[in-house]
């Protein structure tokens, strides 16, 4: 396990504007394309699973996909297990949904699965703390920024763009470390 550096963390946290930030107009972002089908690899956000097993990607995503090399957190598998926790085991439905999250688990080859480093998730729950406390997030708000956050943070240590249709917190994220990298798209 690496040791975690308190100090080097809270000055690497001198980036706080101090003020509420707002969202960029989709202009200023990068949004999926077909000029950028190639390029760095990814990391998938949760939505990008979501809206796959419920097919609502769009076809420059898949394309996308097939194009760039895919990556996966356990941030993600950890978010789609809580989802099967949370279902309903009476539901009639809860069955074929948790087949198909299992499907979608059992597709990510082992080799592209990350787990995050105690760096990243210590800077990660000072980075969301900050978040929390600039965008005044509510208590659903606060694990989810933990969350995205921690998955901003490793794909910016690993090299990788985080793929999302999370336009709203990733923007605010990409505001507050530049060089980070996420590429956004709308889910149809």
């Amino acid at each position: 396990m690496t040791e975690f550096d308190f100090d080097a963390a809270r000055r690497w946290a001198r980036f706080d504007p101090q003020k509420a930030l707002t969202r960029r107009s989709d202009n200023e972002l990068p949004f999926v394309n077909p000029n950028l089908t190639v390029g760095q690899g990814l990391l998938l956000d949760t939505s990008v699973y979501i809206d796959q097993m419920q097919n609502r990607s769009p076809q420059i995503l898949d394309e996308l996909i097939a194009q760039r090399q895919v990556n996966h957190s356990t941030i993600a598998v950890q978010e789609l297990m809580h989802t099967v926790g949370v279902l309903n085991p009476s539901d009639a439905r809860t069955a074929g949904v948790i087949e198909v999250i299992g499907k979608q688990i059992r597709a990510m080859p082992p080799h592209r699965i990350f787990a995050p480093d105690t760096e990243i998730l210590g800077r990660a729950a000072l980075l969301s703390g900050v978040l929390c406390r600039l965008q005044a997030y509510e208590k659903d708000g606060k694990l989810r920024a933990l969350q995205d956050c921690v998955l901003f943070l490793q794909a910016q240590k690993l090299g990788l763009v985080v793929l999302t249709a999370n336009v709203g917190d990733y923007d605010i994220l990409l505001q507050l470390i530049p060089t980070g990298r996420a590429l956004f798209y709308r889910s149809k």
